[in-house]
């Protein structure tokens, strides 16, 4: 198209790029990144919250890639499902919940087990350990007599030896409520895989249908998570462990499964490998379909499945606004960020608006943890995404680069600072092809992770952290202008600014140029 062609501009998402003060653990600081260190020297930039109630979560609690894209995508502080199932716990609207009250009286009224699966943690991120506690006390009142806990073990969003303490809390209020029973443990490297990796779920499924694993049934699942520690395996990778002598505590036909589970992406894999009918990730020897199965939140608008807290509708969100003034745009990631940009960018929802196009690149799959390959597939996005800017089918671009957040959550330092310096490389190779064509750069992150590698005592630090992250605007040719602190909800309001789109008032953020 040569010079007729029309300025394309970019919205660029560095998961995990967060800011820190402190040097000490900094990946983001000990990397040398000399393209992002002179856009923040030569090009208007400003800081953002996106964490706690700025982006519609508890005070005090980290942000994530999901509730990140989603405040971003929608250009407002959006509530999250976590709130809202705080809230009805909170407003004892809980126990109430239409599909929980149903699948509760199905199961007691069959002599069928109750099984409640998910995440046992504080993190927040994918559960929280309250929730389940809520299930349990739920249960107890409705006077379901088999109920069956199946903790999956995190790790990743709290530290990577934290779960023996939440097991002594589940176990404490098990004995309080007087009814429960732990029956399996396995850590969210088998039991919540998102990148289709069969092997990990097929050994999580027959834990859970067959009691397939490590024999602990004469161990507490403290005892049993300790001995597990002392095979140097961590939190999250878990191997599956059982408890339960016999065939007691599997998942059979007719019972029931309560995923509480709020976050959808690592939620559906194991949800399929539960109830789709023609299943083919692998062969499953023992299937318990029919059974009653629950999801917290809606997984996949494709699962006909009940679920107890279903999505909020979002109008005139970013990726709206676009299609509604004809703008064609591009949604670009690999695997492991992929629905982030689309599907929780498009303020979860599976539908592609008119002139939306995605393009998927594979994240590496001959390693298991991405620290033995912090490029991960960043350059094949840089590159492909180089390519269709310089072809002049697309006016917008959204894009992410994973690398900053997956490698910063192995806790491997030196493997962090190599995913810092290949974002670099590959944020330069994206931004000057923008800037061939006349455009402006929006560079930012959805939450922090890098530059927080090591907790207060020493160990490895793999969580999400609560720094603010920063917003670039880099353009070529424009005006000079400055920009206030705010939220990750204000990044699409100034970006609707630049481009001369009027925000539309169901978008709630505030445009972060100052005098506009």
């Amino acid at each position: 198209m040569g010079s007729e062609q029309q300025p394309v501009n970019i919205l660029m998402i560095l998961d995990g790029w967060g800011i820190s003060l402190s040097e000490t653990g900094n990946a983001v600081a000990a990397a040398n990144t000399p393209f992002l260190d002179t856009l923040l020297v030569d090009f208007p930039s400003t800081t953002l919250k996106c964490c706690g109630e700025a982006v519609g979560l508890p005070d005090g609690t980290m942000g994530n890639s999901e509730v990140g894209h989603m405040n971003i995508g929608a250009g407002r502080i959006v509530a999250q499902d976590f709130v809202r199932i705080n809230t009805a716990i909170r407003d004892n609207n809980f126990s109430s919940t239409p599909a929980l009250v149903s699948i509760m009286d199905k199961v007691k009224q069959a002599g069928k087990s109750l099984h409640l699966l998910g995440l046992l943690s504080d993190g927040g991120v994918h559960s929280h350990i309250n929730h389940l506690f809520a299930l349990i006390k739920m249960a107890k009142d409705k006077g379901i007599t088999k109920l069956y806990i199946h903790p999956i073990m995190d790790g990743r969003d709290t530290s990577p030896t934290s779960g023996i303490d939440f097991l002594k809390q589940l176990d404490e209020k098990i004995h309080d409520l007087g009814t429960g029973k732990v029956a399996t443990m396995t850590g969210r490297f088998w039991a919540m895989d998102r990148d289709t990796r069969w092997e990990r779920v097929q050994k999580a499924f027959e834990l859970y249908t067959q009691g397939k694993g490590v024999d602990a049934s004469d161990q507490t699942p403290a005892q049993a998570i300790q001995a597990a520690y002392d095979r140097k395996e961590t939190d999250e990778f878990i191997k599956p462990v059982y408890f339960c002598p016999g065939n007691e505590g599997n998942v059979e036909e007719g019972d029931g499964v309560i995923f509480f589970n709020f976050r959808a992406d690592r939620a559906k894999e194991i949800t399929r490998a539960f109830t789709e009918k023609n299943f083919n990730g692998f062969q499953r020897t023992a299937n318990p379909a029919p059974i009653n199965f629950v999801c917290m939140t809606q997984y996949d608008e494709h699962f006909d499945l009940p679920v107890a807290f279903g999505p909020q509708h979002l109008d005139k969100i970013f990726g709206q606004i676009l299609s509604e003034n004809e703008i064609p745009q591009l949604r670009i990631a690999e695997t492991e960020k992929y629905a982030h940009v689309t599907y929780f960018f498009n303020g979860g929802d599976e539908a592609i608006f008119d002139g939306e196009e995605r393009i998927l690149i594979p994240s590496p799959r001959d390693v298991d943890t991405y620290d033995q390959k912090p490029e991960m597939s960043a350059d094949k996005v840089a590159d492909k995404a180089c390519e269709q800017i310089s072809s002049g089918k697309f006016q917008f671009v959204v894009l992410n680069f994973a690398n900053m957040d997956m490698v910063g959550h192995t806790g491997i330092f030196d493997a962090a600072v190599k995913a810092c310096e290949t974002v670099d490389r590959c944020v330069k190779k994206v931004v000057e092809a923008i800037w061939e064509t006349g455009g402006t750069a929006f560079i930012t992150a959805d939450h922090g992770n890098s530059e927080q590698m090591l907790a207060q005592d020493g160990s490895p630090y793999t969580a999400h952290t609560l720094n603010p992250v920063r917003f670039i605007v880099a353009a070529k040719r424009a005006p000079t202008i400055t920009l206030m602190d705010g939220k990750l909800g204000d990044i699409a309001p100034t970006i609707l600014q630049v481009l001369g789109i009027e925000q539309p008032l169901e978008m709630t953020g505030q445009c972060l140029i100052q005098g506009k």
